[in-house]
């Protein structure tokens, strides 16, 4: 061959593997067509499922108000390729190979993007009537549950536990949650926000024991430390969720303490030729000066388009956002953007005992995370107030019959 055929050859497209079929892998695959991407794309999932949203399995298709949420992609137009039902092993990142269940898969870029699983409750493996809700089988065995209106006793006060109850108690269900904590959402919100959210479950009819923590689950029992049994047709844990990574020991990839990938500003992992994006990975944040793992759906849409950017490869992408997130409960539609820890000053935007209010948290002046709840309009205008990092008039920031946007000092 000449040199100068050899200079007309266009370069070979390198192959780009995503581990994880969930929103994140997804738009990953969906981010690299749409950024001009021309290479083969593969996206791998260990469930046989069409790849399917989560927001919808604690609510419409919990409920039976809908038969599923597959994502509305037209995989084949765009070229990906899906390998469905294919357990990820492991990875050897020396011979660029990917391991599965069915066989070892090439690769000359690999995206994890494997998500995260619920921590289960040691006390009650084994025990019939025990659910998780985290995949769409989970969801379906949940449905005729709730439609059979059993008594359900939710371990765990978070965001995944509070929904659940929402779902139940909406299909009529009797429903307590028992909480380790003394207040719902103890790890996720501070003292006084919290405790703010525990009159709801009475509200909608829940019955919310805290300070409870279960000593064993027998059949149609839990056990509380303190000896109280409650009983149980159905058992739902919610106790929190942890990087799904353990495939990925003696890769040589680094984890960081909770498990999750240690991924840098732009999503590339510590081993060459390999990106992680989603609840498996944590990234350094410049805008809040610490390293942040976020479990959220938001996070799984927005981190793609940096990942896809940066294999493309024309400019370099760095990934700095507001986090941000929902939860739909009790009646109140909750969002929250931005990071709270480090901020120094806590305002209050109307009544917390009533139907719709905000919580501001500042650091040096500047708005650096808000929740609010039932105000949809303070949470827009303030997630561009983070993102812009504008300094705020606390006092008219207080006045909640103002626009947040007025509250610019």
């Amino acid at each position: 061959m000449s040199e100068q055929t050899q200079e007309r050859q266009a370069p070979p497209q390198r192959r780009v593997v995503v581990a994880g079929a969930g929103m994140a892998g997804v738009q990953t695959a969906v981010a690299l067509r749409e950024q001009g991407f021309a290479g083969p794309v593969t996206l791998i999932g260990a469930e046989p499922h069409q790849p399917y949203d989560r927001p919808p399995l604690s609510k419409a298709v919990l409920l039976g108000k809908a038969e599923g949420s597959a994502f509305d992609v037209d995989f084949e137009a765009l070229g990906i390729e899906l390998r469905l039902g294919r357990e990820v092993l492991g990875v050897r990142v020396g011979d660029h190979e990917l391991d599965t269940a069915e066989g070892p898969v090439p690769y000359d870029v690999l995206v994890l993007a494997t998500g995260a699983e619920p921590v289960r409750l040691p006390q009650a493996q084994g025990v019939p009537g025990v659910h998780l809700l985290r995949t769409l089988d989970d969801a379906e065995r949940l449905r005729p549950v709730l439609a059979r209106q059993h008594d359900v006793v939710v371990v765990g006060a978070g965001w995944i536990g509070a929904e659940f109850a929402t779902a139940a108690r909406e299909a009529g269900c009797a429903v307590t949650v028992v909480e380790a904590a003394d207040r719902p959402l103890a790890g996720a919100l501070p003292a006084e926000v919290a405790a703010r959210m525990a009159s709801w479950y009475a509200d909608a009819g829940a019955v919310l024991r805290t300070h409870a923590r279960v000593s064993r689950v027998e059949p149609g029992e839990v056990v509380l430390d303190d000896g109280t049994r409650l009983t149980a047709g159905a058992v739902v844990v919610g106790i929190g969720a942890r990087p799904a990574t353990g495939w990925l020991g003696g890769s040589g990839i680094v984890l960081g303490a909770h498990g999750e990938v240690v991924a840098d500003d732009g999503l590339r992992t510590s081993a060459p030729d390999v990106y992680a994006v989603g609840d498996c990975a944590s990234f350094p944040s410049r805008r809040y000066g610490e390293r942040l793992l976020v479990h959220h759906w938001d996070n799984a849409l927005q981190g793609p388009r940096t990942v896809a950017a940066n294999i493309i490869g024309e400019e370099p992408a760095v990934y700095d956002p507001v986090p941000y997130f929902w939860s739909e409960q009790f009646g109140r539609f909750v969002q929250y953007a931005g990071h709270h820890a480090g901020a120094d000053t806590t305002l209050w935007r109307g009544d917390p005992s009533g139907p719709s209010w905000s919580v501001c948290w500042l650091r040096d002046g500047r708005l650096v995370a808000l929740l609010a709840v039932g105000r949809p309009r303070d949470l827009a205008q303030g997630r561009r107030l983070i993102e812009a990092g504008t300094p705020m008039n606390p006092d008219l920031l207080a006045d909640a019959s103002k626009p947040l946007k007025a509250a610019t000092a």
